[in-house]
């Protein structure tokens, strides 16, 4: 358990499950402060979450590369809980059709 500790503090393991995390929060927000809108241009919420969760490839690409052959098993259960974390992401998007 404290090497899976170890392998989650670094940024490459826990950056893309906080920028998931902050992108579930803008979009709970914008839901929160303006409602369910279908605007005809996307807006910065919008922008916002498509850059955070676009930034998170390469982060995740990196993470995998680096750690999955070193510490198999703490990379897959990290992996598995970045990908938990951007799928919490897109929830509301798909659910309110944004």
């Amino acid at each position: 358990m404290a090497d899976m500790n170890l392998t989650l503090r670094r940024p490459s393991a826990f950056l893309p499950v906080t920028m998931s995390l902050v992108a579930l929060t803008v979009v709970l927000i914008h839901v929160a402060l303006l409602g369910v809108t279908h605007e005809v241009d996307e807006g910065a919420a919008a922008h916002i979450w498509q850059l955070l969760m676009a930034a998170q490839i390469p982060i995740t690409a990196f993470f995998v590369i680096k750690y999955l052959r070193q510490k198999p098993k703490q990379a897959l259960l990290i992996l598995a809980l970045q990908v938990v974390a951007a799928l919490m992401a897109c929830a509301p998007v798909f659910f309110f059709k944004l």
